[in-house]
């Protein structure tokens, strides 16, 4: 391996300096000896790629390292911390962000540290130059200390056993950048915001208000006769309209720094007049409270608030939401001149919503209110006060400092040998950067990873609307997906899970008023991992794949993500010929394989309602089935079949145990980590392991349920239960990719190493008459294939009857419906698509083998160009000819163009076809069906004018070359 370290030992030790904050640098390698930036290229990346190579550089700065391709750049400043500084799309010379944030950020037993990153930023709209070298280090972040560059590794072991794209590489060629961080000294922040209030502290005030006490003085509304904060004789219990103030105030002992509330929200709907605590000084009111009714650009979901004198923020801490369906805890720490708004579940951790600087003229703190105070924190009421509701002030508590001897002790207490590694990986030839961490534990005793976010950035946003009336922001122009997705066949729905663009708390002086344009990018699972590293152990997240954009050209853009797929999921081209076979006795399959030996398909598939049990384990059962994958291993067909896993009941305690008010994906599921799944997944294994199958189409694939079960044993309980289940699943379909097995799955796991999904299809429309079927077959590949290459997405061609639709829908008898047969196959494989050819038999009569073998051996001499990317250029409409165009730039056939005539009539006009990202660029030899050869001059646009003539209710082609 060509492995070039350059990792710091000793050579970065991070000391922080009192009076400042900052690091100093000690090294003895250094960034200045890495190799220096050349000129860029200036072909276009999408044609050839190749002259864009992946490298670490030095940057303008001694203390700056620039990964970088020639597509896409990211630099980082490495002391007083390290920081991305700098994130740049080559392409079109704009910064893709605006700011800096942490590298990452990780959730240890309850409390969030920061990994990385540079403070003091004062305005989020644009990064100056000379405002750089004035940021800060956080003292509480984790510092960096070294890192290593190398090439990539491949994170799934790719076992290539049939055709696939002839220029597929494996790993991706490129480079790796590990960067490492360790845990900083605790400081007193850092300590506090970990532990309950009480800890190292002394509880100055305390009250349950289980009786009225004499140091409460309270206000009421006046706007409702039954406005109170005690209601029904209960202390503490508030009954008024929703927009009105009530509640309880009290001065506050010399030296409190803490205080503390837990409230239970009852029926509150307000929300700038939600319930929560404030404390009061000379000069203005800072208040930090619940919003049960969320804000305007919501749509009404809870959420916390803050104001600050006059000053609201309407989404404080938009990064979490509180549940309301119990009390909730809300506390103001108080640290020379800040305060750290914070907020915890009856049962939780506490998690800081935002970080308030006191203003100067302030004053003294006098006094703190509990309960519903004006948008303000004062005893005004709303113009339109609303209905009634009913809330709950708990509890109160008001605490002191931490003292320095239990700060001490709780120094002393945590081991602080935690290390995070964050991981960029930077591919030749596509702007494409992945990014992951790892958390190794080096303490003598486990931690728990409650959450993490592997990416933070703050993006340049798309737009800037100044209000939001029911029309959605637009995200910035970036493609980000992980391999963490489910639940979905395209990218945008499975990475819900995982890719979150939502407002940036920071960025106060953006356009859109309510400050909620979603330009900030977390990477995050939405539910736990919630696992726990042991001693010695090490927790890898998932990996983000992200990918600006350099233009808004909806087929420039789908070919950028699907030249993605091709570098990190190769796999994705393997496109092999499959047949679905209805019936899986052994007549039935034997004449399948041997039909598809005669006209050249490659797969046999022992189809859905075949009769096919992949869960059969007796050796009976195994046997009978590695005598299948014999015969058809000696007809050099491969054979696989079908197993349905979620959308099923189990029961007897094996099924998803949802949290209340939701329900499973499919309605039903089970669970992963019951003892089912775990039966079910042995199952499997051992299936493959011993028969020689070498496909499975994996029916209602793991969906990301939840399952708050604490008895399955393969997972602890809700924390966990979807990293689990999800683990299980892309583990066993690594493990296939291992072994060569091909994977079927109707959802989003290229990236986890399934070969294809469905192109997109309503399967009633299998039964509509066949005419119908050919324009459909024709929409769905067009609509399907923006983001996905040919291969990605499977088709349906129903030979028996499926769904109804009797014999009008039906293609058998095959020779008498031989013409819709070889429609459909030339539509599907006239786009380098894949179609389940679901029946018993592939061909009935010596006509019909040699339509299909026809057709299969002409796909076969075209097949490299026809698995190209699709470019669209008329969609199918039945209306008129419709057709696109196949690219193929390194190849000898550059394109090859596929028109399909629906009407009853010839079709002859002129067409213009842009063969720009064929490669051509002066001329193009056009060779037609017939084989006649002409030479044409390509337009300046890259376009020719093309004369075609197409035959009523069929189809014809074009190569370029």
């Amino acid at each position: 391996m060509n492995f070039r370290k350059r990792f710091f030992q000793s050579i970065i030790t991070c000391i922080l300096i009192a009076s400042s904050g900052y690091a100093e640098l000690q090294q003895t390698d250094k960034p200045e000896q890495l190799p220096q930036m050349n000129s860029l290229p200036k072909s276009d990346w999408l044609l050839d790629g190749s002259p864009y190579k992946a490298e670490v550089y030095r940057g303008k700065k001694n203390d700056e390292l620039v990964i970088c391709n020639g597509l896409i750049s990211r630099t980082f400043k490495l002391i007083p911390n390290a920081a991305t500084t700098g994130f740049d799309n080559l392409m079109t010379g704009e910064s893709i962000i605006r700011g800096v944030k942490p590298e990452a950020m990780i959730q240890l037993d309850g409390s969030w540290h920061e990994i990385g990153g540079l403070k003091g930023q004062s305005n989020f709209a644009f990064l100056r130059e000379d405002w750089i070298d004035k940021l800060e280090a956080s003292p509480d972040a984790f510092t960096f200390c070294g890192y290593e560059i190398s090439q990539p590794v491949e994170r799934i072991k790719w076992n290539q056993v049939r055709y696939h794209a002839k220029d597929a590489v494996w790993p991706p060629r490129g480079v790796h950048l590990r960067m490492d961080y360790k845990m900083p000294e605790l400081s007193q922040i850092s300590i506090s915001e970990t532990m309950d209030s009480n800890v190292g502290r002394k509880r100055l005030l305390y009250d349950n208000f289980s009786k009225a006490g004499e140091s409460w003085k309270i206000h009421t509304s006046k706007s409702h006769p039954r406005s109170s904060f005690i209601n029904e004789g209960k202390f503490g219990e508030i009954y008024t309209p929703a927009n009105t103030a009530v509640y309880a105030e009290r001065e506050l002992p010399e030296g409190t720094k803490l205080v503390e509330v837990q409230i239970d929200a009852g029926t509150d709907s307000s929300a700038s007049w939600g319930p929560g605590i404030a404390l009061v000084y000379d000069n203005t009111v800072i208040k930090f409270y619940l919003r049960p009714g969320g804000n305007a650009n919501n749509n009404g979901v809870a959420m916390f608030g803050l104001t600050v004198g006059s000053n609201e923020n309407a989404a404080a801490g938009d990064r979490q939401k509180p549940d309301l369906s119990k009390p909730c805890n809300l506390r103001l720490m108080i640290d020379d001149n800040k305060i750290y708004a914070q907020a915890k579940p009856q049962k939780g951790t506490w998690t800081t919503c935002e970080e308030i600087t006191i203003p100067a003229d302030a004053g003294k703190l006098k006094s703190v209110r509990v309960g519903k105070t004006s948008k303000t924190g004062g005893a005004d009421d709303f113009s339109e006060p609303g209905n009634p509701v009913r809330l709950r002030i708990m509890e109160f508590a008001a605490y002191g400092s931490i003292d320095t001897n239990s700060l001490s002790e709780i120094r002393k207490q945590n081991n602080n040998e935690i290390n995070v590694s964050v991981h960029y990986e930077l591919y030749d030839g596509v702007p494409v950067l992945s990014k992951w961490i790892t958390v190794a534990n080096r303490t003598n005793k486990p931690v728990q990873l409650n959450n993490f976010k592997s990416e933070i950035l703050a993006a340049v946003e798309y737009s800037s609307a100044v209000e939001d009336r029911g029309v959605k922001f637009t995200p910035p122009n970036i493609h980000v997906e992980t391999e963490y997705a489910f639940s979905g066949m395209t990218s945008a729905n499975t990475s819900r899970f995982s890719v979150h663009w939502q407002p940036d708390p920071d960025y106060r002086t953006q356009v859109n008023y309510p400050r909620m344009n979603p330009c900030m990018l977390e990477v995050r699972p939405e539910l736990g991992p919630d696992m726990e590293i042991a001693p010695g152990g090490e927790f890898e997240s998932f990996h983000a794949f992200i990918k600006p954009n350099d233009s808004f050209d909806r087929e420039r853009n789908g070919l950028a993500q699907r030249k993605m797929y091709r570098i990190i999921s190769p796999w994705i081209t393997e496109n092999p010929l499959m047949m679905h076979v209805r019936y899986a006795d052994w007549d039935t399959v034997k004449n399948a394989i041997d039909q598809c030996a005669e006209v050249g398909f490659e797969m046999v598939i022992l189809t859905f309602g075949s009769g096919f049990n992949i869960e059969n384990d007796s050796d009976k059962y195994i046997a009978e089935m590695k005598r299948y994958a014999d015969y058809a291993k000696s007809k050099g067909i491969e054979i696989g079949g079908y197993s349905l896993l979620a959308s099923r009941r189990i029961g007897n305690g094996n099924d998803v145990v949802m949290p209340e008010g939701k329900r499973p994906t499919f309605g039903n599921s089970p669970c992963l980590g019951s003892k089912w799944g775990q039966d079910y997944f042995r199952k499997l294994y051992q299936f493959y392991e011993k028969t020689g199958f070498m496909l499975l189409e994996h029916d209602g694939s793991y969906p990301g349920d939840e399952c708050m079960a604490t008895d399955h044993p393969g997972h602890k309980g809700h924390g966990d239960s979807r990293w689990r289940q999800w683990q299980v699943i892309s583990d066993f379909y690594k493990w296939c990719r291992s072994q060569g097995v091909y994977l079927n799955v109707p959802d989003f796991y290229y990236l986890a190493g399934s070969n294809k999904c469905g192109m997109g299809y309503r399967e009633s429309n299998w039964s509509l008459p066949r005419s119908q079927q050919v324009i459909h077959t024709r929409q769905n590949i067009y609509d399907g294939t923006w983001q996905k290459t040919p291969g990605m997405g499977w088709m349906f061609v129903p030979l028996t009857q499926y769904q109804g639709g009797g014999s009008a829908a039906t293609i058998e008898p095959l020779n008498e419906h031989l013409d819709h047969y070889e429609k459909m196959m030339l539509s599907n494989l006239g786009a380098g698509v894949q179609a389940c050819y679901r029946g018993p038999r592939l061909y009935d009569t010596d006509q019909t083998k040699q339509m299909v073998k026809n057709t299969v051996d002409w796909y076969k001499q075209h097949r490299e160009v026809l698995e190209g990317d699709i470019i669209h250029l008329r969609r199918p409409d039945g209306r008129d000819i419709d057709y696109w165009l196949n690219v193929n730039p390194g190849g000898k056939e550059k394109g090859m163009l596929m028109i399909f005539n629906p009407l009853k009539e010839k079709a002859a006009k002129s067409i213009r076809v842009n063969l720009y990202y064929t490669g051509l660029t002066d001329t193009a030899k056009v060779i037609d069906a017939s084989g006649t050869m002409k030479t044409l001059k390509l337009n300046r646009d890259y376009s020719i004018d093309l004369d075609i003539d197409v035959m009523p209710e069929s189809s014809t082609w074009y190569v370029f070359e």
